[in-house]
């Protein structure tokens, strides 16, 4: 296991104006904070974790099925409130050779206004936007995805190569998919196949088992959207899993895994992923970088009992 350190209208208008009234009326506010980099080596790799800010979402929109006393017993005996999660968004660098990778881009300036802090934690590392030779995505959801483009919907990473898994491609691209999604969840294709477009020339795919780039093994952990994939670095013998949202709390993503999660697409497969990933992990001990556990995400998995319990860095 590798050492852990501690440390019409537009478009625009469009997204704009869900953004808007999905982050404001769902997700609330929360105070966006300063955070220092935390670094893991792998051989001659190292990752280093930056923050994109941070979220607010009500556990109606997480765990519609479970009542407020479920959740309470869940959470009261690890001092967590249970009217809302306040998840973290951690995002994922891995320099290897002459290639910087960034998994996922962040939720840029339209989603909410305590996320989209990526540029400002890249300066805190020196790591300048041009920099980035390639940018890998776990999934298409606002705030993995959106952070590709500027307020001027110009690119970010405009030299780098884009990586998404064909399935989830296909998936925010095909025709159906904006009337089956939920209304409340419409901006999310909107604003996926608005960022599509934006990369398009520059997009390269993959299918899982696929080493896409090297120390990059692609791990199927559909479920969560049709096409989620996880990431393993690979580097000097050890190695990390980039999970993005195969797990989402640091609590009921581990005590509770079989709990259908209401952000999953496909909820039961999301229960089949995420206790696969666990079984994996802790029987493995390989680390683990969770896009939305507590900063910066870094830890391991160990068995308690019939489930499993987090353990950050």
């Amino acid at each position: 296991m590798p050492r852990i350190p501690f440390f019409q209208c537009s478009r625009r208008d469009v997204l704009a104006g869900a953004a808007a009234t999905f982050g404001g009326a769902v997700f609330g506010a929360r105070r966006a904070e300063a955070r220092a980099p935390a670094t893991l080596q792998l051989g001659d790799g190292t990752v280093t974790v930056v923050s994109d800010g941070g979220l607010t979402l009500p556990f109606s929109f997480l765990l519609p099925d479970r009542s407020g006393d479920e959740i309470t017993a869940l959470l009261q005996p690890h001092g967590l409130p249970a009217d809302a999660v306040t998840p973290d968004c951690n995002l994922t660098l891995f320099r290897l050779g002459s290639r910087l990778v960034l998994f996922d881009a962040g939720a840029g300036p339209l989603f909410q206004d305590t996320a989209g802090k990526i540029l400002d934690s890249l300066g805190t590392v020196g790591v300048d936007p041009s920099d980035i030779t390639d940018v890998v995505f776990t999934h298409a959801h606002p705030d993995h995805i959106w952070g590709v483009i500027d307020d001027f919907e110009e690119l970010v990473f405009g030299d780098a190569a884009y990586w998404i898994s064909e399935a989830e491609w296909d998936f925010w691209q095909a025709d159906g998919t904006l009337e089956a999604m939920p209304e409340a969840r419409q901006s999310f294709v909107v604003g996926a196949r608005n960022r599509f477009d934006t990369i398009e020339d520059q997009i390269m795919f993959f299918k899982p088992g696929d080493e896409i780039l090297p120390g990059i093994e692609a791990v199927d952990s559909s479920g969560h959207t049709p096409g989620h994939t996880s990431f393993m670095l690979h580097g000097g013998g050890e190695s990390a899993l980039v999970t993005g949202d195969a797990m989402t709390h640091p609590v009921i993503s581990f005590e509770r895994p079989d709990w259908q999660i209401g952000t999953d697409q496909d909820q039961e497969k999301g229960v089949q992923t995420r206790m696969a990933l666990l079984d994996r992990l802790e029987a493995d001990q390989t680390a683990m970088i969770g896009f939305h556990m507590p900063y910066p995400g870094i830890g391991t998995v160990e068995r308690a009992g019939d489930a499993y319990r987090f353990m950050p860095a």
